[in-house]
């Protein structure tokens, strides 16, 4: 297992199903595993977990991404969260770049099929099936948690965040975001 530190954020990548050893024939699967605390963008140490509403998503409240799939097949995406405002509804998606200050910087939606009008808003891609939609609501603790699985993986360097909305569905205001190092990497 390859495992690194990113300002506060485990990060464990590749790793072989039943031991398989490249070349042997073995199915090879992948797996990433991220977690980290939110921070406001002005954090003295910076984070990869941003938060832009420390009403709804507070300093300090954790989020765990987890990726995992075969290589050329399918894949699933799962969110985690703890310390978040109990009982709200949260939109959550794949965005195409990594956070930054601003809310905008995560880009848009992750695509499947890319819209080739942007910004997108047909729902012919504007849809759970081409997108990685995590919505979630937080129970009395402020947990919650979210999966998705898809027949298809994301393209080298097309996925970068994941972003918390103020609703569910195909959008809204950005309350978070999180960088995560999905696979496959540029």
């Amino acid at each position: 297992m390859v495992a690194g530190m990113l300002a506060g954020t485990v990060a464990a990548a590749v790793l072989a199903a039943g031991g398989g050893v490249a070349g042997d024939g073995a199915a090879h699967c992948y797996r990433v595993r991220v977690d980290g605390q939110f921070a406001p963008p002005s954090a003295f140490v910076p984070s990869p977990a941003i938060t832009y509403d420390m009403d709804l998503v507070p300093a300090a409240s954790w989020i765990g991404v987890e990726q995992h799939g075969k290589p050329g097949g399918s894949m699933t995406v799962t969110l985690r969260v703890k310390g978040l405002k109990p009982g709200y509804a949260y939109g959550a998606h794949v965005h195409q770049k990594p956070c930054g200050t601003e809310p905008t910087a995560a880009g848009s939606h992750y695509q499947h099929r890319k819209d080739p009008v942007q910004p997108s808003t047909d729902p012919a891609y504007v849809n759970p099936r081409n997108e990685v939609w995590l919505d979630f609501a937080t129970g009395p603790d402020g947990a919650g948690r979210a999966s998705a699985r898809h027949a298809w993986e994301f393209r080298p360097g097309g996925a970068g965040s994941v972003v918390l909305h103020r609703e569910q569905g195909g959008a809204g205001d950005r309350l978070a975001c999180f960088t995560v190092p999905f696979a496959p990497r540029a």
